[in-house]
């Protein structure tokens, strides 16, 4: 039942987050995306890409460039929204469905596996928290209206809990988890790398950064 809940609950946090603290310092947001990307990347390195090899198929590394892949069109629709940026025209009133489909295959993609590999979901909901903020933000201050940006928010945070519930349902997913699996790492580990990468202004030492980086492998590692 978490699987379901602490994905949504993650959105609805993020979104109370914006709400009552309208965050306008983006050196703390970034600080939140750092860790959430080095969060998950540890999540996917420590236990999700061990038990993916763990079945032995030697086509895995195939899909998990396929995952890489998948990612990167997605990002082409979303403009980045999937690891921190946002590149939208804000005085649109039109509901974005572009944003919101690219952003729904991403998270039904990486609610699949959530229930066959422990831990997995702690990583996906420090990935939506911010995520969630971002988009949040970003609604606040455009032309839509409440009704749509409620919309939008709800329905994307029942996209990863309505993948749980389409790998526990449908058979053609259940024959082919494992590349599935293996294609959703993909996915993790361009994002997580991309936020990584993307934290880093002007690649200068921060020590305040690398201490968060190396918190959240050690709370990753010792999950």
């Amino acid at each position: 039942m978490l699987n379901y809940i602490l994905p949504i609950l993650s959105v609805l946090v993020g979104f109370l987050i914006v709400l009552i603290l309208k965050p306008s310092q983006i050196k703390h947001l970034k600080l939140l995306l750092a860790f959430s990307g080095a969060f998950l990347l540890s999540i996917t390195v420590f236990s999700f890409l061990p038990e993916v090899y763990e079945q032995q198929d030697a086509h895995v590394g195939i899909f998990i460039m396929v995952g890489i892949l998948i990612q990167i069109i997605l990002e082409f629709f979303s403009k980045g929204a999937e690891h921190g940026h946002m590149h939208l025209d804000k005085s649109k009133t039109l509901f974005p469905w572009v944003l919101f489909i690219s952003l729904s295959i991403h998270a039904i993609l990486e609610g699949v596996p959530i229930e066959a590999h422990e831990n997995l979901v702690y990583g996906i909901i420090v990935h939506k928290l911010p995520v969630a903020i971002i988009l949040a933000t970003f609604f606040m201050q455009s032309q839509l209206s409440k009704v749509k940006i409620a919309l939008f928010l709800i329905l994307f945070a029942l996209m990863t809990p309505l993948g749980v519930y389409l790998s526990d349902s449908i058979g053609f997913i259940k024959s082919y988890y494992n590349e599935i699996s293996a294609i959703v790492i993909g996915i993790f580990l361009h994002i997580s790398t991309t936020i990584l990468f993307e934290s880093n202004e002007g690649h200068k030492f921060n020590l305040t950064k690398i201490l968060t980086i190396i918190t959240a492998i050690v709370i990753a590692y010792f999950i």
